[in-house]
């Protein structure tokens, strides 16, 4: 298998090889491109996004700065705020579902490390899928690890570690993130 094969297929790969890493150049240039476009020209930021990333609905914003690792693997849905400073390492995808938001200096990471010192020497890395249901609030400064998935109408507390599933209808908060209390849907 490729490097490539083999972070799509959830192995180990090595996150140096010239296939990967061209998806990060790719993505370093495009994400150059939109945060140097004018702040108040939102059609010509839509148009770059909707161009660059893997899927997006309407009503998605985005405040640069905006960084990501590959852009082809986000898929954002309707009315989706996502405020200053947020970085997505997108090496797998990450899904975003409707009427989401997101605070700034937040990350969202589906990539790891080994836990040996052996294998980080062999830049080897090993990614997850992470998924955002509709209906969250996703405070700043938030960091939500790879294979994480968060439910519906979820809250995440400002500064959290979000390093397991979040069920729906809660706030969670800390590090690590704990479920705080339970919270009314009053969508349904």
């Amino acid at each position: 298998m490729t490097e490539l094969e083999k972070l799509k297929a959830g192995l180990e790969y090595c996150y140096d090889d010239p296939e990967v890493d061209a998806l990060k150049e790719r993505a370093i240039i495009w994400c150059q491109r939109y945060n140097a476009l004018d702040p108040l020209d939102f059609e010509g930021q839509r148009a770059v996004l909707r161009e660059n990333l893997g899927g997006m609905g309407e009503g998605v914003w985005i405040a640069k700065t905006f960084n990501c690792d590959n852009g082809k693997n986000i898929y954002i849905g309707n009315n989706f705020t996502g405020n200053y400073n947020i970085t997505m390492l997108d090496i797998r995808e990450i899904r975003i579902g409707d009427n989401v938001m997101i605070g700034p200096n937040t990350l969202i990471t589906t990539v790891g490390h080994p836990l040996s010192p052996m294998g980080r020497r062999r830049h080897l890395g090993v990614a997850r899928p992470v998924t955002i249901g509709n209906d969250v609030w996703i405070g700043g400064n938030v960091t939500i690890l790879p294979g994480v998935t968060v439910g519906n109408n979820v809250v995440v507390a400002a500064g959290a570690v979000v390093t397991k599933d979040v069920p729906d209808n809660c706030v969670v908060g800390g590090v690590p993130a704990r479920k705080i209390r339970d919270i009314e849907n009053d969508v349904e």
